[in-house]
């Protein structure tokens, strides 16, 4: 029977745990699904919702997620719009950034600005209520109250980071024209010595809300080759060697130019 199975693609079944599928999808909806802030969904009917933003005119709603989350539950609507989505052309300013721990950012023109340690400060709050967790029977009322109080706590840390992230790409595309970032393997920097650092700073996902801001305000954004960023001089060009990662200055026997190494990086990367 499982190679018959198997023969069709239909795969081998597995168990539904309860609780595990946290979303589900309406493939297909009606037309003019939306109406006084509520939303039809198939069998389920007319369900009340806060619109967060405006249909755009000339968009069909074509499908509808449905997300369980600790803090409630959400409705993704997915839109088909026939428009044209313009491509940003180099121009303006160049801006090059340099992402690290110490500094979660140094820009070309010298802007440092510290990381914020989102997961760090929460950790001791974390490790409590996953105690508490431990404590209770599993299954019981206790043990969902106390998960849900750790799921909690993992969303608004989620949600700090990303508003952050929403804000500081914004100050970033203030007054440019080109933004230029390391291409990094952020996979290999999580699984080594300071992953979970690495991992707290969410670089990737920084990068990811970056490009969509650039893009919204009309901004060129490029990945570049993170080789040798901190090893060349951005003024002269000239091999200033590997530096150790406790030599934060960058001083060049060539020229005489000395800065911020994370700052004589992003020069480098947006020339």
């Amino acid at each position: 029977m499982s190679e018959v199975l198997w023969e069709q693609n239909h795969g081998f079944p597995r168990f539904k745990k309860r609780g595990a599928m946290r979303s589900f999808v309406f493939p297909q909806l009606s037309s003019n699904p939306i109406q006084n802030s509520s939303v039809k969904l198939p069998v389920i009917g007319w369900v009340k919702f806060w619109q967060s933003r405006a249909i755009p005119d000339g968009g069909i709603i074509k499908q509808a997620r449905v997300v369980n989350r600790a803090s409630g539950w959400y409705v993704m609507l997915t839109v088909a719009w026939d428009v044209k989505i313009p491509e940003v052309m180099p121009h303006g300013n160049p801006l090059g950034i340099d992402v690290g721990l110490t500094n979660f950012i140094a820009t070309s023109n010298s802007l440092l600005v510290k990381r914020p340690r989102f997961f760090i400060e929460a950790e001791r709050k974390l490790k409590l209520l996953q105690k508490r967790v431990s404590k209770k029977r599993i299954g019981s009322n206790n043990w969902r109250k106390a998960q849900k109080k750790v799921a909690l706590l993992h969303e608004y840390v989620a949600n700090c980071r990303s508003d952050w992230y929403r804000k500081i790409s914004h100050q970033i595309c203030n007054d440019v024209g080109m933004v230029f970032v390391e291409d990094l393997n952020l996979v290999g920097l999580s699984r080594g010595m300071l992953g979970k650092h690495c991992l707290d700073a969410g670089w990737g996902q920084f990068f990811t809300i970056l490009e969509q801001t650039c893009w919204k305000r009309g901004v060129y954004f490029q990945k570049v080759d993170a080789k040798k960023t901190s090893q060349i001089c951005p003024n002269c060009g000239v091999a200033t060697g590997k530096k150790e990662l406790s030599e934060r200055t960058h001083n060049c026997s060539n020229c005489g130019y000395t800065t911020d190494r994370d700052v004589a990086a992003a020069r480098f990367s947006s020339n």
